[in-house]
């Protein structure tokens, strides 16, 4: 089996969004899903301006297995940017051939090779197969950070 990744393009919006809804549904959260292909055009590949975010494919024998979704962070501390993983999917099908490794593999490579100062991501505390996967990747999770957001009507109050 041949492994392949690439950086998707305008042309891969209809399979970005099939691994979003995959990884919604598995996270129980596809309620929450409000992703759609011209909100993804508009933003992953913008007529000007910069992305808000990259996204890597993962193709198994031409097959689609996987996603990964990042963008540009910051550190004050290291006055450096930093990766983030915002997802990393893989169909429940290719699981266990070591496509979700070769996507942070690469992702760690890119970091390093843009002169980034980290790479982060946050991972829901019940999913202990990807927390032992991360953590055998050689990610130490930071249990005194707690994530905070403001979403929805929360933000809106702010307008």
């Amino acid at each position: 089996m041949s492994l392949r990744l690439r950086f998707a393009t305008s042309a891969d919006v209809f399979l970005i969004l099939t691994f979003i809804r995959g990884l919604a549904a598995y996270e129980k959260l596809l309620d929450e899903v409000e992703a759609t292909p011209e909100k993804l055009t508009a933003t992953l590949f913008p007529t000007s301006g910069r992305p808000a975010a990259e996204c890597v494919l993962a193709f198994e024998d031409d097959a689609p297995a996987g996603f990964a979704f990042f963008f540009t962070s910051y550190s004050t501390f290291l006055a450096r940017p930093g990766l983030y993983l915002e997802d990393l999917f893989v169909q429940p099908e290719f699981r266990g051939r070591g496509i979700g490794k070769a996507l942070l593999v690469h992702l760690a490579r890119l970091a390093n090779a843009r002169g980034y100062g980290r790479m982060e991501w946050s991972v829901l505390d019940w999913n202990e197969p990807a927390i032992a996967f991360y953590e055998a990747f050689g990610a130490r999770r930071l249990p005194q950070w707690q994530i905070c957001r403001l979403t929805g009507e929360a933000l809106a109050n702010y307008t």
